[in-house]
């Protein structure tokens, strides 16, 4: 049974991995290169945490538990007596394959390996590793602590205690798992992506602006969030890799990243996260750019 999970990342999808992690009782380790991005991830746990205290969703009590669960570290060592290890760095697979090789030595023989790519190949990950027998997909959705789902994705050579360890810890963690085969972008972003991309090439070619796209989509499909809004919060430079990867996987000209993407990825507006993408975050409320 896993007990003891380790989380490399303590960007946003680490630290909500860890949390919800913790608040299920498991003992949590995270380590990232940034000490500073550390104490970063610390202080938003809590903080989100004292949310859900204020919903009547947990208790002052638990809270306190939850973060004593959770140690930190610009180590790997941190890891070696971990069950699990998932890595949650940024979605470029060469930095997925350096982390990879750096981490096995500090595991011990038993650990499994997941990863929480969104879109590159399980199996090709796992062959990075001394152990592909033990290395998994663990896709969770962002925000981790609210959105329900984690895709369960198994390389070649996943073998079936891997996946069921897997499949069950997904349950204890109070979220639902979809079984996806190992191919480019897995279930969701396969399908959400490339609605993306079609919504930034109807703004290049001019069909509507930011505004009227993302309120077509809203009012249109009844979707929560528009695509470009979407793309945002996303980062796009996630959308880009992710499309990039559909792209050379699929050798389907539809997956082709839509130029203006790529232009603002370039210019390094990449959303929410720096202040500017398809939306101006600098004011008290967003403004479309275009």
């Amino acid at each position: 049974m896993i007990e003891k999970v380790g989380i490399i990342g303590a960007g946003q999808m680490g630290s909500g991995i860890a949390q919800v992690s913790a608040v299920a009782g498991l003992s949590v380790a995270i380590s990232d290169i940034n000490a500073e991005q550390l104490a970063k991830s610390v202080a938003g746990i809590a903080k989100n945490l004292d949310r859900q205290i204020a919903k009547g969703k947990l208790t002052a009590d638990e809270k306190d538990a939850a973060l004593a669960r959770i140690a930190t570290s610009t180590d790997l060592s941190i890891f070696n007596d971990s069950d699990l290890v998932i890595e949650a760095a940024t979605e470029s697979e060469d930095v997925k394959r350096l982390i990879l090789k750096a981490l096995v030595p500090n595991l011990s023989p038993t650990a499994i390996i997941a990863t929480n790519t969104s879109s590159i190949s399980i199996t090709r990950l796992a062959a990075s590793t001394d152990r592909p027998e033990k290395f998994i997909g663990m896709h969770f959705m962002n925000p981790v602590p609210v959105m329900q789902l984690v895709e369960i994705i198994r390389g070649i050579a996943t073998d079936d205690d891997t996946f069921q360890s897997i499949k069950a810890l997904t349950v204890r963690l109070g979220k639902t798992a979809a079984i996806a085969e190992d191919f480019p972008a897995f279930i969701v972003n396969r399908i959400l992506l490339p609605m993306i991309n079609e919504a930034v090439y109807t703004l290049y070619e001019g069909v509507g602006g930011v505004e009227a796209i993302d309120t077509a989509m809203k009012l249109g499909a009844n979707h929560p969030m528009g695509p470009l809004e979407l793309a945002d919060f996303i980062g796009l430079d996630t959308c880009l890799s992710i499309m990039q990867v559909l792209y050379e996987g699929l050798a389907d000209s539809k997956y082709r990243p839509c130029p203006l993407m790529v232009k603002y990825v370039e210019a390094g507006w990449l959303g929410r996260k720096v202040g500017r993408g398809f939306y101006d975050y600098s004011g008290p409320t967003p403004r479309p750019t275009r």
